[in-house]
């Protein structure tokens, strides 16, 4: 068996559920490596996603943990099946990995939300504000590390699924750039907000129950409710949540959000407004 020295997100979220079926079924590493014929490190080495499981062993592995839910086995088979590369893949070694974790996730989901207080979201920015923002960084990126930023950030702004953004006016208001930036930015986010697939809305200052929309948060869905993933920004890097209860909180956090922000229509004209107010 050969270790993986660096698994995917998607990897290891596979095995992390194959570990919460094997604790919900009251079993320990041992007894499970015993049900299954093997040893009980290669039992360790698939719950740290440092080794594959086949088909064949998901769908035993699931038997003897006695889960029924045949969907959400079939959706863990097809984890431990797909042998394809994705395009964020010529960025390892290149990039850090949560970004190439987060472009997976993307990649494989049905759809996204995003809640952004200070910043307009990246797969909503030009070029030139993605360059501002990354340009502030500290430390400073070299020229060839920020092209690499850039251009991946370009290839993750290839989607087609559905997209709903709530962008707090202090992200709209803040210059990431000059003056000229900023108001191509609001032109593309305007622009963006009238494709079928993309949902914008905002929230003013002077709305009620600001308090909701207290930090930024991107929320990936996954093939079902219980594999989706909320992704957070924190000083170390970013954290991916993936627990039921925190995933139930971050839903009602956001449909919290998104009833006190504009509608889309108004939040089109907000977005006019304030590049006309530049």
């Amino acid at each position: 068996m050969v270790k993986r020295r660096e698994p995917t997100a998607r990897q290891v979220r596979l095995a992390t559920e194959l570990r919460r079926l094997r604790e919900a079924a009251g079993l320990n590493s041992r007894q499970a490596a015993e049900l299954l014929g093997v040893a009980p490190a290669q039992i360790t080495h698939i719950e740290s996603a440092l080794a594959g499981v086949s088909e064949q062993r998901v769908r035993r592995l699931a038997s003897h943990y006695a889960c029924t839910d045949e969907e959400f086995v079939d959706a863990l088979v097809a984890m431990a099946t797909e042998r394809s590369t994705g395009w964020w893949e010529e960025y390892r070694g290149l990039l850090p990995t949560p970004f190439l974790d987060l472009s997976e996730l993307e990649h494989h989901s049905r759809f996204l939300r995003h809640v952004a207080i200070l910043y307009v979201p990246g797969l909503l920015q030009t070029e030139d504000y993605a360059r501002a923002v990354f340009s502030a960084r500290l430390p400073a990126l070299t020229a060839e590390e920020l092209e690499v930023r850039i251009q991946h950030r370009k290839a993750r702004q290839a989607f087609a699924i559905p997209y709903e953004a709530v962008i707090h006016e202090a992200a709209l208001r803040i210059r990431v750039g000059d003056r000229d930036n900023s108001k191509a930015q609001l032109a593309r986010l305007a622009a963006l907000s009238e494709a079928d697939h993309i949902t914008v809305r905002v929230i003013p200052f002077d709305l009620d129950n600001f308090a909701r929309a207290s930090s930024t948060m991107t929320y990936v869905s996954g093939p079902l409710p219980k594999l989706d993933t909320v992704v957070r920004d924190a000083p170390h890097g970013s954290v991916f949540i993936d627990s039921e209860a925190q995933l139930n909180a971050y839903r009602t956090r956001f449909r919290m959000v998104e009833a006190v922000a504009l509608e889309p229509a108004r939040s089109r004209d907000f977005i006019h407004q304030l590049a006309k107010e530049l």
